[in-house]
């Protein structure tokens, strides 16, 4: 076969010969690879040569592409690192993405406060937080947390808790079984409190002799005064160190800090480990999973992880980082991740600071030891993933070619789209869009629509301006720039919640914009029967099909998302009435009634006393509000 890249292939001359990054876009002008190079231009003949001599998966992309560009920078280390901004912008379907296992729990503490708190979070943010973890299990993490607030007193409660213990003077339940010290009525100092939670951090990042050292000597130093209750307090608190100590396992017998990283792959697919280890104890650990969609070998695969893994942990990257193999382009990497890890970091933290970060594959001793440990985890999530992946990829396949087979489509709809109506007696009218690919649920492209041409209740009209407005978008984002697009990929089949009326709505938004290859079904509730443009009798799915389950999932979907649209602007609307004719009260004032109280009910059940606390709000207003809430009159 020729190489039908050739169609498109700049003159050689053209292309320069320095570094960079390279971009392979469709005929839709999407990004589908992005790439780096040495030399642009070598790089870039090798996809020009013979079929025979190019790889299958770069075969495939090949066979999409329309064209290739490129994008020039100083020396590798830029290349690197525009590689990976580009592939975050882009999420190109031809390149290695890693996708995390699940979303592991953090140990997060909120350093950037007046008073720090503690808490349990997923997904970090960077906010200045300081984040501990991850942790494989949420009840680990919330058991270390009871155990050293024994130790380490601190705020644990969310802002509202906090304000209103405040704001009243009295401390919560945590304070009065020994778990907060209560900087939120001044039973400790700021001061103080801060420096609880710099010992407590100090102790996660594996300071923790100094920490049993003190408490040892304050018990003895009790005890020896004859003070046996305190004593005893000190006791139960060396004890809830050493349960929180057990828990983290001992890999060194050095007070080293470093990453370590296993994996298991065969020709499609790959799973990686990630174990974080301070001061030779494991503090964390993490899993990903990857399709290889693009031809790599293993060193290369493995600088592809390294990359993406370091610009996740920023800062909080060791300044040694151990590997099963030398990663492809090893010591760019290392450049790269030695500004990532970047300067010095605040108090507490041992992942960041001055000096080069290095990878290393171990060869002796305990560190190999502990990397064929690790390697053992990424062997059975490997076999784990494989065995759900095998199950819950033949059932969307199933899904997707009965549903195709049904409805009499010309391929699969990889792409679905469903739109719901949602209104009460004509007012605050929403429609939803879901969109599903793959059969996967594709959130980041779920919209919702406020319905802006109907007064009263009419769901045939109010689809057809939702599908208008939808269908629109698509045609003017086609004439931007491709970087400037968020919204322009085709659905290859559309599906309305409702009845023939639902549908011929939809039909008829379709038809006018003159939008081609895009198919229209209607799935009704009652019989969730299916209906076809042009049809008059329904389709019916088998009972207990992939296909009819594919459709009543998306379609619950899209009506969960407009009922919960719904209800926000009812909810908002509701507020906005019931402040609308008090006097003096503008959007400023009745902003801050409902940060304060958080919801309209809260500001009804306040007392005139507790209204005045608001800032803005005299005495005078506030019996205002609280008769006008209470359906009272006032005189005078």
């Amino acid at each position: 076969m020729r190489n039908p890249a050739l169609d498109f292939r700049p003159e050689p001359g053209s292309v320069p010969a320095e570094p960079g990054c390279y971009l392979w876009r469709d005929r839709h002008e999407r990004v589908i690879y992005v790439g780096k190079a040495k030399s642009l231009r070598a790089r870039l003949a090798s996809y020009f040569g013979s079929w025979s001599g190019i790889p299958g998966r770069t075969r495939g992309m090949l066979e999409s592409a329309r064209g290739v560009e490129w994008i020039v920078v100083d020396n590798e280390v830029a290349a690197l690192h525009l590689e990976y901004n580009l592939i975050k912008k882009y999420r190109p379907r031809y390149n290695v993405r890693y996708a995390d296992d699940k979303s592991y729990p953090y140990l997060a503490i909120t350093v950037q406060d007046d008073v720090p708190r503690a808490m349990v979070r997923r997904n970090p943010r960077r906010d200045g937080t300081r984040y501990f973890g991850p942790y494989a299990h949420a009840y680990a993490i919330r058991e270390t947390l009871d155990l050293l607030l024994r130790v380490f007193p601190v705020r644990t409660c969310s802002k509202g808790v906090f304000d209103r213990c405040r704001r009243t003077g009295r401390p919560c339940l945590l304070y009065h079984i020994g778990r907060c010290s209560a900087p939120c009525t001044g039973k400790v100092t700021e001061t103080r409190h801060r420096a609880l939670v710099e010992e407590l951090i100090a102790f996660l990042e594996g300071d923790t002799d100094e920490t049993i050292e003190q408490l040892t000597e304050r018990m003895t130093a009790e005890a020896a005064k004859l003070n046996f209750e305190a004593a005893a307090r000190l006791r139960d608190q060396l004890g809830a160190v050493r349960r929180a100590l057990e828990k983290q396992v001992m890999v060194t017998g050095r007070a080293e800090s470093f990453d370590l990283i296993a994996l298991h792959e065969d020709e499609l697919e790959a799973a990686f480990q990630a174990f974080f280890v301070r001061r030779g104890r494991v503090v964390g650990r993490k899993g990903w999973t990857v399709d290889k969609v693009e031809d790599l070998d293993t060193p290369a695969l493995l600088s592809r992880f390294v990359l993406d893994f370091a610009m996740e942990r920023g800062p909080d990257l060791p300044r040694e980082i151990l590997v099963p193999v030398i990663p492809e382009d090893a010591e760019t990497l290392e450049q790269l991740l030695t500004e990532v890890r970047g300067a010095e970091p605040g108090p507490g933290r041992s992942g960041g600071g001055g000096g080069r970060v290095r990878i290393r594959v171990p060869q002796r001793g305990e560190k190999r030891a502990f990397l064929e440990t690790v390697r053992e985890n990424a062997v059975e999530a490997f076999h784990q993933h494989r065995l759900k992946r095998a199950k819950d990829f033949n059932a969307r396949s199933q899904a997707l070619n009965e549903l195709q087979d049904a409805l009499g489509l010309s391929e699969p709809p990889l792409r679905i789209e469903c739109y719901d109506i949602s209104t009460l007696q004509g007012t605050n009218s929403v429609a939803s869009m879901v969109v599903m690919e793959d059969a996967l649920p594709r959130k980041s492209e779920y919209r919702h629509f406020s319905i802006r041409t109907l007064d009263g209740q009419d769901d045939f009209a109010a689809m057809d301006e939702v599908i208008s407005r939808r269908f629109k978008r698509l045609l003017a984002e086609e004439e931007k720039p491709v970087s400037e697009r968020t919204f322009a990929y085709p659905p290859g089949l559309v599906i309305v919640d409702g009845g023939k009326g639902q549908l011929s709505a939809a039909k008829r938004a379709v038809d006018r914009l003159g939008i081609e290859g895009v198919e229209l079904c209607a799935l009704a509730k009652r019989l969730e029967e299916v209906f076809l443009p042009g049809r008059p009798d329904p389709v019916m799915l088998p009972r207990g099909s992939e296909a009819l389950f594919l459709l009543q999932r998306i379609r619950d979907e899209a009506h969960r998302f407009a009922v919960t649209y719904h209800r926000s602007r009812r909810g908002k609307a509701m507020t906005e009435s019931a402040f609308d004719e008090i006097p003096a009260i503008g959007p400023a004032r009745r902003k801050a009634l409902l940060i304060h109280f958080g919801s309209l009910r809260k500001v009804r059940q306040a007392s005139i006393d507790e209204l005045t606390e608001v800032d803005g709000i005299s005495q005078g207003l506030a019996t205002t509000i609280h008769d006008h809430l209470h359906g009272l009159t006032t005189t005078g």
